[in-house]
Formats: structure tokens, C-alpha cells, sequence
């Protein structure tokens, strides 16, 4: 692992890294925001994981998370969305897919299957890492994400239960295997039968019968992509039905951008902070 840049800020450590992943075949770049209590024992943990044409830097810069991080004692870490490279297969004319759109699934179909692995490297290969690197209490972890993250965030917190101990999202993307800017990726990375999609899609899987004792989704009225990415009824409806506790706040006039984000960051972090925290 190679360090790009530490700086101090709160009193804690905001670190941007870079590593080769074998699972991704490629070099990745990620972020970890190391609290000031970290200097005496390991933290728990908040993952945060981006949406479509970002990367970690995007949260690191116009976030604002790191002071109330610091003041709970919380670590914060923001992987890449997609691998990266010369070499990787792209549609560089497409924003919704390839480069910057890995949709946080394990890709099947050619020549997407080498590298565009981010399922696994997210759950596994990064998530060993930094066990490994830096003073993280593994044992409490939370992840939370906004947009195409918001829906990595669901589907990795629905598929692993036992491991985070919250999930929340800003904006997510709730049925992407209907979504009309995430349905071609789809496709294009898992193949024409949409019985496989139903494992990175929300709302299949707590249809299928996987869940989570709560999940927390900030959402703008404004958002220009309300009524056909993102259709947070869907999440709502699924989660009545199986008695799953959401709570949904549609902020009035918020859009999609990081303004709407900073905004309720705060109470993301102290929502994680009550779970992370409830069994000590």
C-alpha cells in the first residue's frame, strides 16, 4: 500500500492511499479519515461509497464530515466507485456506465468480468486491508452511501447482516434493475437474465427475504432524478411489507447534489454513531 497524502484536520488523520488489487486487477485509490481516539485503540467504522462519475475525493471535499467524525470517534472510509486505468474497458462517452459506474456489483460478462469486481473488493479485498493497516474495530462497522452508493450501500448491508451494524443512503438508486439509467449497466455487466440481477438490487433481495433491523434514507423533493433513477416509494413499499423499519425524509427542495448531502451529513453520522456504539 502506498501513502498519496496525509493531512491533520479535527485532530485526526485524513489519509488518501492507493494500492494494487488483485481483485480488480488494477490499482485502486481510496481514502480513510482516522479520528483523533484512534491514537489510543481501535475505532469503529463508517463506509461511504459514491455515486455515478465519482471518485473517493468528491465526499473528502465537499462532505463536511470530518469534524463531527472526529468529535464521535468514528473512521471513515471512501473507496473508488469503479477500477481504473488505461486499460480498463470503458465507455468513456457514458456516464452511466464503465469508469466512474461500477455499480458496486461482481460483473459476469466479457470484457466487464476482469476488473469490474466491486462487490467483492468493497465486502473483501479493500475491507482486509484496512483491517490490516490501520486501528479499526472491524466488529462495529456501519456504511452509508449517496446514489448509485446509496444502492451499494443497501445491497452490501442487506447481504451482510451480521457485519454492519446500521445502513443508511442519500439519494439511492432503490430498484436499479428497473431504473432507466441503471438497467443497460446491468445488462452490460451481469448479462440478459435478470434473475441474476435481483442479488445487487434493493428491493429484490428484501423481496427474496434478506434484511436488516433498520435503514435510515435522506431524499430531495428537487432532486432532478427523483421520478426515474431513484423511486424511493419502491424501497418504502418493500420495507412495509416486510416490516422493516425506514425511515424516509423527503427534504423539501433539496436537489441531488452535495449541498443536499452536507447538509444532513451530520445526522447520518450520529444515526451510525447510536449503532455503532449501543453495545459498548
Amino acid at each position: 500500500m502506498e501513502t498519496i497524502s496525509t493531512a491533520k484536520v479535527f485532530d485526526g488523520t485524513q489519509g488518501v492511499y492507493r494500492h494494487k488489487s488483485t481483485v480488480c486487477q488494477c490499482d485502486m485509490t481510496f481514502s480513510v479519515f482516522l479520528p483523533p481516539q484512534a491514537e489510543h485503540g481501535p475505532v469503529p467504522v463508517l463506509w461511504y461509497l459514491s455515486g455515478l462519475t465519482c471518485t473517493h475525493q468528491n465526499v473528502m471535499d465537499k462532505g463536511e464530515y470530518r469534524r463531527l467524525a472526529a468529535e464521535l470517534g468514528i473512521a471513515v472510509i471512501c473507496p473508488d466507485t469503479s477500477p481504473r486505468g488505461d486499460d480498463i474497458p470503458d465507455e468513456p462517452d457514458n456516464w452511466q456506465f464503465g469508469k466512474g459506474a461500477g455499480f458496486y456489483v461482481d460483473a459476469t460478462q466479457e470484457p466487464f468480468v476482469k476488473n469490474y469486481q466491486m462487490y467483492s473488493y468493497i465486502t473483501k479485498e479493500l475491507s482486509d486491508l484496512v483491517a490490516g493497516q490501520f486501528p479499526l474495530d472491524m466488529s462495529r462497522q456501519s456504511i452509508t452511501g449517496h446514489s448509485m452508493g446509496g444502492h451499494g450501500a443497501l445491497i452490501i448491508a442487506l447481504r451482510n447482516p451480521e457485519r454492519f451494524k446500521s445502513v443508511s443512503a442519500f439519494a439511492p438508486i432503490a430498484q436499479p434493475s428497473t431504473a432507466g439509467w441503471s438497467k443497460p449497466a446491468f445488462e452490460k455487466y451481469l448479462g440478459p437474465d435478470e434473475k441474476s440481477w435481483r442479488a445487487y438490487d434493493a428491493t429484490s433481495l428484501i423481496e427474496d427475504g434478506y434484511r436488516v433491523e433498520h435503514i435510515l434514507v435522506d431524499q430531495g423533493t428537487a432532486d432532478g432524478f427523483l421520478n426515474d433513477g431513484l423511486r424511493p416509494w419502491l424501497l418504502e413499499e418493500v420495507c412495509k411489507a416486510a416490516n422493516i423499519p425506514l425511515q424516509l425524509n423527503m427534504r423539501d427542495g433539496y436537489d441531488h447534489s452535495y449541498f443536499f448531502i452536507s447538509t444532513f451529513m451530520d445526522d447520518h453520522l450520529r444515526w451510525h454513531a447510536q449503532h455503532l456504539k449501543a453495545d459498548l
